[in-house]
């Protein structure tokens, strides 16, 4: 009789000792601590290993181990690579190292951008991912001479679209190691945020953000923010009161009502500033309408509202930042699909400032909602017009990747535009505006406009950006072509694949460097 008794005490006990077991090893994991450091290039071959200021620091806390792991562990470390080490030191059971490249880089010319924040992007991603894999729930970064740059690498780096799916990557917190200044760490933390909510909005399925959807999202994201911004989500029947035709006869193909929203960020003191007015296509949907797109990629096309969600999220970005400067969002939203409301190749419609619109291909449907949005903008008699777009595949064709296309009738515009792509990395490209291009959309049978240049195979993005410049009388205004760096297979290595944000950070640094202007 004691026999069976025996056997349900023992395996009791094992049960008993195996939670334990495994509530100890979950707690341990959500305990556990990884570090960051970084290690430059040698100059030279006869030179010892280059340890920044932190991992220096590091170094002569543990005695130097640091430092005779990475000589007796292999060959030095290259940019952009990384190792990993075990307990070298108790607070840290696991530390990366990664490789920044030669020291004292700075801004390359051929590249248009800083090669030494580059590296530290890629370098302290690649560290923070590498730890993420083991499951370390809390990493601390060492700043690499650049707390603003290695905070961008370490947000941008971990941000992963898992919203839907049941496996989830451990959630790593991060913050800076050893002394750092706190200001610019926090301020790469908000621009990293502020990319990675434009990446959240153009990763979501387009069922879950709908124009509605999108509008509440952003409504939410400003609500900390309430004293210093207002939020209008125009209906359609304020649309039709606008007489935006242009617009409305893009949504009238979908089910989805469209919204028109507005927003207004009141930073600056001076009320009577003339405000920096951010415009962005905000198609949610895009199937083409009766100009069908192919099948094949068209689940992509949840993300042609990019423009929308890159100035919504600059603006969003630039409250959290409390930047002195007045800006009005707009962004027209709404899904182009096929119905039997929708618009026919051949339709003509009437934009907010008159000028009629021969509607030749229903796909090039993005220009129709921003030009009645531009005609709009001018109400606000603004310091600058800037609209964000996922317009063209022709600026793909021309530019990849590499950097947003940009078309402006202002010199001074284009120079700070650049300055500021220089600094974020995320590099943007003037293109040109000639009149030989206005004249491929102005020469149009029914109307005064086409929407589709007569020659539909050459120039597309500049025929495009031509008949956006229809809508335009501002003196400094930009178009930002961004359909060729919506998505990010591996080019930008502090990036996962997919919708890449950009170049959200490229507008906030824009703003905040107008803002510091007199």
């Amino acid at each position: 009789m004691l026999l069976p008794l025996r056997r349900v005490l023992l395996k009791a006990v094992r049960q008993h000792n195996y939670r334990f077991f495994s509530e100890s090893h979950a707690t341990s994991i959500n305990t556990r601590k990884g570090l960051v450091l970084g290690v430059y290039e040698k100059q030279s071959d006869d030179e010892g290993i280059l340890l920044t200021e932190a991992a220096a620091s590091f170094d002569s806390s543990i005695s130097g181990k640091l430092s005779e792991m990475l000589t007796i562990s292999g060959p030095p470390l290259k940019k952009g690579k990384s190792r990993i080490f075990y307990g070298l030191h108790q607070d840290f059971p696991s530390v990366v190292v990664v490789g920044l490249g030669k020291s004292g880089t700075g801004v390359c010319g051929k590249e248009n951008w800083d090669n030494c924040k580059e590296s530290i992007r890629a370098a302290v991603s690649a560290g923070c991912r590498q730890l993420q894999d083991l499951e370390v729930a809390h990493v601390e970064v060492d700043p690499c001479g650049d707390g603003q740059s290695a905070a961008e690498g370490a947000v941008l780096g971990l941000f992963e679209y898992d919203e839907f799916k049941t496996k989830k990557k451990v959630r790593v917190t991060t913050q800076p190691y050893g002394s750092v200044d706190s200001a610019a760490w926090q301020k790469g933390v908000l621009y990293g945020d502020g990319q990675n909510l434009a990446r959240q909005l153009m990763e979501a399925p387009a069922n879950h953000i709908t124009p509605t959807e999108f509008a509440n999202t952003i409504e939410q994201k400003l609500s900390p923010f309430a004293h210093k911004v207002t939020v209008h989500k125009r209906p359609q029947s304020w649309i039709e009161s606008e007489q935006m035709g242009a617009f409305l006869s893009v949504s009238k193909g979908s089910e989805e009502p469209p919204v028109f929203l507005e927003l207004h960020y009141k930073g600056s003191l001076d009320s009577a500033q003339p405000p920096l007015v951010l415009v962005g296509k905000g198609i949610t949907f895009d199937s083409g309408g009766i100009s069908l797109k192919p099948s094949s990629g068209m689940d992509a096309m949840r993300a042609d509202m990019g423009g929308a969600a890159t100035v919504c999220s600059a603006l969003v970005t630039a409250a959290a930042l409390k930047l002195p400067i007045n800006i009005i969002g707009l962004a027209p939203l709404c899904e182009n699909m096929p119905s039997g409301k929708a618009n026919k190749p051949g339709d003509v419609v009437r934009a907010k400032n008159g000028k009629t619109i021969q509607v030749d291909n229903t796909d090039a449907e993005g220009r129709l909602i921003l030009a009645d949005a531009l005609c709009y903008a001018h109400s606000f008699k603004p310091r600058a017009i800037i609209n964000a777009a996922t317009l063209t595949g022709a600026v793909d064709v021309a530019l990849g990747s590499a950097a947003a296309g940009v078309f402006t009738n202002s010199d001074w515009l284009w120079e700070r535009l650049q300055k500021a792509s220089i600094v974020t990395g995320d590099r943007v490209w003037r293109m040109p505006l000639f009149q030989h291009y206005t004249k491929q959309i102005t020469e149009c049978a029914l109307a005064d406009l086409n929407n589709v240049g007569k020659y539909s195979r050459s120039g597309g993005a500049c025929t495009a950006a031509a008949f956006l410049r229809e809508f335009v009388t501002a003196d400094h205004w930009a178009h930002l072509d961004i359909a060729g760096v919506m998505t990010n297979k591996d080019e930008i290595p502090y990036l996962r694949k997919g919708m890449s944000g950009r170049p959200t950070r490229t507008l906030v640094e824009f703003v905040a460097g107008l803002a510091s202007e007199p």
